[in-house]
């Protein structure tokens, strides 16, 4: 598993309710729950420069906290102007109840 990053425990991360993690060598990230996957992100809007878990995540929207924009946790893909650069995803494992990313995806 040295090639993973553990970033927390599932039952740290609730539907609805995204949080920020800050791994060594890599940027804020935000970790989400939906329907039952998880999901991570950079966590800082690209238009803004907001923190996104600052926001209000609607199913598969992350919603920015300082405009309105928002982004799909999935994808990245901005779903909401004035936002339209997209933010970066990561692909995520769970390891023995935790979220995990690689550690090369900084």
């Amino acid at each position: 598993m040295s090639d993973l990053i553990i970033l927390c425990a599932t039952g740290d991360v609730k539907e609805e309710t995204p949080i920020s993690v800050s791994p060594e060598n890599f940027p804020m990230l935000a970790v989400y729950e939906y329907d039952g996957e998880y999901f991570v992100t950079d966590n800082l809007c690209t238009h803004g420069m907001a923190v996104l878990t600052d926001g209000y995540q609607d199913g598969s929207d992350i919603e920015c906290p300082f405009h309105g924009g928002a982004f799909c946790i999935k994808t990245g893909e901005a779903t909401a102007a004035p936002c339209v650069t997209p933010i970066k995803t990561y692909p995520v494992s769970l390891v023995n109840g935790n979220i995990c990313i690689p550690a090369a995806a900084s």
